[in-house]
């Protein structure tokens, strides 16, 4: 039963690095930014 822990591990942690990678393209490239839309993040009331 330890290839079961082996398994969902490695797929945590490929989960995890997509994700990660996915996120840092947002913010690189997706993300509009308070310059271009004129709010602050105040303005939405979080």
């Amino acid at each position: 039963m330890w290839y079961f822990t082996w398994i969902l591990g490695l797929g945590l942690a490929a989960s995890a690095g997509i994700l990660n990678a996915m996120w840092i393209e947002y913010q690189l490239t997706g993300a509009p930014s308070e310059e271009t839309t004129g709010k602050h993040r105040s303005d939405t009331g979080l």
